[in-house]
């Protein structure tokens, strides 16, 4: 199989130079062989490439351009899909050629080849069909029995969250009238505490009161004794007085003085 890449060696158009080049230079680095072709130096080939390009690949003016591929007779595809195929790691695929052992493109191949058991396809070819519900039987039993135990596991942990929800409830039942209790003893003291603290004042109020009293009582007496001997002191001495006037005029001889 000899791959055929129609160039144009003479086009005034960078583009299309960039195009030729990263398909030329992609090819040497895979080291596929392959034969260029010039269109701009030979007119049948480029008439052949033209009448060999699928309708539906040329565009809209009808003449497809350069760079286009071929696989001897048969079209791979222009620029675009060569890129397409590039970054999938497809370009064996593209150019119709096998993958060489080892490149990606070969494991990948490989892979596909794998069916769902891991056995590959070509053991299976003389093997009877085994219908897909049997085949999968032993993983739908695993799958299933591991959605059963999520759910009896999610029933699990709902019910020990709906415990823990009661617990808790009963919990905060539980401290509430405790609460309620304290503060109603608290207050309770707390009334005691001013009774008592108010008949203590009150009692302290009567007490001032009498020692006020008692005070004001020995001042009075005091007074009054204070006034008393006063009074007396000047009776004694008026006493004294007429006693010496009584004196005198007895001494005198004559009354008719008093």
């Amino acid at each position: 199989m000899v791959i055929k890449v129609f160039l144009a060696s003479s086009s005034g158009s960078t583009a299309i130079k960039k195009k030729q080049q990263d398909v030329v230079g992609f090819l040497e680095a895979l080291k596929v062989d392959y034969t260029p072709l010039d269109i701009a130096c030979n007119e049948d080939n480029r008439m052949w490439m033209r009448q060999n390009v699928p309708e539906d690949k040329k565009p809209a003016n009808g003449i497809p351009l350069p760079p286009q591929i071929f696989n001897e007779e048969s079209y791979c595809g222009d620029y675009d899909t060569f890129f397409d195929a590039k970054e999938d790691n497809l370009v064996y695929t593209f150019l119709g050629l096998p993958p060489p052992p080892g490149s990606k493109e070969a494991e990948q191949a490989d892979k596909d080849n794998i069916v769902e058991n891991g056995t590959h396809a070509e053991e299976n070819l003389d093997d009877t069909i085994v219908p897909v519900e049997d085949r999968n039987g032993d993983s739908n039993k695993e799958v299933k029995q591991a959605t059963d135990e999520n759910e009896e596991g999610e029933g699990d942990e709902e019910e020990q969250e709906g415990a823990a929800k009661e617990e808790t409830a009963e919990t905060v039942g539980d401290e509430a009238p405790t609460v309620k209790e304290e503060e109603e003893a608290a207050v309770e003291e707390t009334d005691e505490v001013t009774e008592d603290t108010e008949g203590q004042a009150e009692e302290e109020e009567e007490q001032e009161e009498e020692d006020l009293q008692s005070e004001v009582t020995v001042l009075l007496c005091s007074s009054l004794s204070v006034r008393f001997l006063h009074t007396v002191i000047s009776s004694v001495g008026l006493m004294v007085q007429i006693s010496g006037k009584v004196v005198q005029m007895g001494l005198g001889g004559s009354w008719s003085a008093f």
